[in-house]
Order: C-alpha cells, then sequence, then structure tokens
C-alpha cells in the first residue's frame, strides 16, 4: 500500500499556487480562468489562493479539481496575513507560485522562505493609483522583491518594457505573453437575447455602442458617456438613433446613470450590470468602446475583435498593440470626451468602414490571439522554469 502511495504522488503533475488580491470579475481573473481551463489536466495542477476572497466568478472554472483558498485579508496593513501564506505554502508544497500584479507580490517573499522552488510574478495592468508606473514607492517595492522572482510575464510589450526599464528585471527572465480570446464563444451569430432587452430598445434599427467591463475609476466610463451625450445632441429626430450598452458593475455605474438621467436620455441607454451572455450582448453592438485611463491588454477588446466589431480605446497600455488604426479602429487620447465623441460618429456615418474592421478585426483574432497560443506560452515558462531550477539552490534567490 504504501509503495503504490509514493507511485502515485510521483506521477502526479506539478502543483501551480496562483496567488490573486481578490477573486471576481475583471480581466486579470478571466485570463487564470481561461488559462486553467485550457491547460491539460495531466500537465499541471492549480489551487487559486485569494488573499481577500472570491465571488460566482469562480464557476467559470471548468475544472472540479481546483481549490479556491480565501484567507480574507483585512484592510489596511495585515500582518498575519504572512503567516497564513506561510503555513500555507508549507502544507500545499507546491512546485510553482505565481502571483499576479502589485497586490500578491508580496507573496513572492513568503515563497522563498517557505522553500518554494520556482516562483513567478505576472503583470497585467495598472490602476488608478498609479496609471503610468512611474509611482517611486511602489516601483521600490517591487525591486526589493525582484530578487525573489525566478520569471516574470508581461502581458503586453508596453508592460514588458516597463519591467526591463523601470523595475530593471534582466530581459531574460520576461516573457511577454499576450492574452488569448475564446474565438469560437464570441463567434458572430444572430442570437440575441430579446427577452432580455428593454422593451423597444432595438426598434427603427439604432447604431449601438458598447462597452464592458469592471465600472472602476481606471475605466472611465463616464467619459464614454459625456462623449455619447455629445453626440446625442447632434443627431436630429430623422437621424438614424443612437444607443448606449455598458455591460458591467462598479463604483461608476452609479454616476453613469446619473448622468444620463439629468440629460433625460436614460431611454437611450441599457446599463444591465455584470452579465453571463456577454457574447451574445456583443452581437447587437455595431461599435465597441474602451475609454480606460490605463489597460495592460484588454480582454474585453479581444473579445469585441472576436465578435466582428470595430474598436475604439484609448492611446494606453497595450491597446495600441491590439487596435490597428486605419484597420480594426481608431485610438484616442484618453480623459477626452470630445475627441472620443468624433472617434464614434465617425463610424455612426460609415456602416462599411465598420463592418470592414470588424471583420478585419476578427481574422486577426484567429490568427494571433488564439487560446492555444496563450497556453503554449505559459506552458513554455513553467516548464523551463521547472527544468532550469530542479538543481538550484535552497534559498532560490536570484542576484
Amino acid at each position: 500500500m504504501t509503495d503504490q502511495i509514493v507511485s502515485d504522488d510521483l506521477f502526479r503533475p506539478p502543483l501551480i499556487a496562483h496567488v490573486i488580491f481578490h477573486f471576481g470579475v475583471g480581466g486579470l481573473e478571466n485570463g487564470l480562468v481561461n488559462l486553467i481551463n485550457h491547460i491539460p489536466e495531466n500537465r499541471y495542477r492549480h489551487v487559486i489562493i485569494c488573499l481577500k476572497g472570491f465571488s460566482e466568478f469562480h464557476k467559470r472554472l471548468q475544472r472540479n479539481d481546483v481549490e479556491i483558498i480565501a484567507l480574507n485579508k483585512r484592510e489596511g496593513n495585515d500582518f498575519s496575513i504572512y503567516k497564513k501564506l506561510y503555513r500555507l505554502f508549507k502544507q500545499l508544497n507546491p512546485d510553482i507560485v505565481h502571483t499576479r500584479n502589485l497586490a500578491a507580490m508580496e507573496a513572492q517573499v513568503i515563497a522563498a522562505i517557505a522553500g518554494v522552488k520556482v516562483r513567478i510574478h505576472g503583470e497585467h495592468g495598472r490602476d488608478i493609483f498609479d496609471l503610468e508606473g512611474k509611482n517611486r514607492k511602489y516601483n521600490l517595492l517591487r525591486k526589493l522583491i525582484r530578487p525573489f522572482v525566478h520569471h516574470f510575464i508581461a502581458v503586453s510589450k508596453d508592460l514588458e518594457q516597463w519591467l526591463i526599464n523601470t523595475v530593471k528585471v534582466s530581459p531574460a527572465r520576461v516573457h511577454q505573453i499576450y492574452n488569448g480570446v475564446e474565438h469560437l464563444r464570441f463567434r458572430p451569430d444572430n442570437t440575441l437575447p430579446v427577452e432580455a432587452l428593454p422593451a423597444g430598445f432595438l426598434d427603427d434599427n439604432p447604431f449601438v455602442v458598447g462597452g464592458v467591463g469592471r465600472m472602476a475609476e481606471v475605466k472611465d466610463f463616464p467619459s464614454l458617456v459625456k462623449a455619447f451625450l455629445l453626440l446625442h445632441k447632434q443627431l436630429s429626430v430623422t437621424d438614424r438613433p443612437l444607443k448606449l450598452i455598458i455591460v458591467g458593475d462598479g463604483v461608476a455605474r452609479q454616476q453613469c446613470e446619473a448622468m444620463l438621467h439629468a440629460s433625460g436620455v436614460e431611454q437611450f441607454a441599457w446599463l444591465p450590470g455584470e452579465r453571463e451572455d456577454v457574447p451574445q450582448l456583443m452581437h447587437l453592438m455595431d461599435l465597441f468602446v474602451l475609454p480606460s485611463l490605463a489597460e495592460g491588454v484588454s480582454n474585453t477588446i479581444l473579445e469585441a475583435m472576436a465578435s466582428s466589431l470595430p474598436v475604439v480605446a484609448t492611446r494606453v497600455g497595450g491597446n495600441s498593440e491590439l487596435v490597428l488604426i486605419g484597420k480594426t479602429g481608431s485610438l484616442v487620447t484618453p480623459g477626452e470626451p470630445a475627441e472620443l465623441a468624433q472617434a464614434i460618429n465617425s463610424y455612426y456615418q460609415n456602416n462599411v468602414l465598420a463592418r470592414v474592421y470588424g471583420q478585419r478585426a476578427r481574422e486577426i483574432i484567429e490568427q494571433q490571439f488564439s487560446m492555444y497560443s496563450m497556453t503554449s506560452g505559459y506552458l513554455a515558462v513553467y516548464d523551463e522554469a521547472l527544468g532550469y531550477h530542479a538543481a538550484q539552490t535552497e534559498t532560490g534567490i536570484i542576484n
């Protein structure tokens, strides 16, 4: 019996402990779910450690062998979290610890102390408190933790260069891997969730401008509402109706609803909150808009492109790596509603342009941003890390 247990244990796939701040709706979390769903079960096992907690979003995981652990971190400096992490790493004995973004990066130090041999950190984008990644305090913290990390993963070339030039990570330790998108799930079709729509919302064949994402400050959806209101004022009663859909929830949702109500146009807009039928809702749209103040690589842009939609996005982060000006969409200055309204109007006035750009965007997704490409990229890093570091010293600290 003992020999059988040892034998079974030897053939168990390596365990990856993914450490994130909170497992809710978001691009980082969406990318993690997609990655776990597409890594073959015989290659790696997974556990997700949430410093805070998790939401119903975890139900998108298709594997039933993934444990999700919430450490329920208190607000502010909760030093007890380090002891919890240490005990958990010793208990789980993961082969790899993979942290994501600054909020979880300190777990790298705890993982090193606990003897985890392979440690990987991913950068997925910036938040409102440090839009350009120039905060000296945060970058000093990254530099202090940098020696404990074996490999860094950046989801955009913009973040890759920032890690190398600002955080001073050796280029040999940085891997740039784009997010993948389930292009079959977002394939355009004629399925419309008519029962879920407000009555008469699609009457008179409106031009529908859409946005999807967390309605957090960094996404700046109020700028999209302002642009919509500016453009709406220019239209006459005989023009094609202009409608707005913003799918998502967060602190800015109430503000956006109040702006629409104050202008008396709430009947031309629909803000349904978080939804499970995003692929179907994207099929209602004629144009996708992302007004973010900062981005890594946007999953929603990729999903919109997979849905054959032209994209108007702000000129930040990895957006310029996805949206090709004059081919698949337009880029505008962040926080400039008038410029955003002008860009939206160019597609409103030219349906052929919108359709051609959308078709080209779909082709690019199929060629360059498949889930297979993303999964292969991560597997290559995991495999290389385990093979190379098998003979490392106990500390494993990198100079």
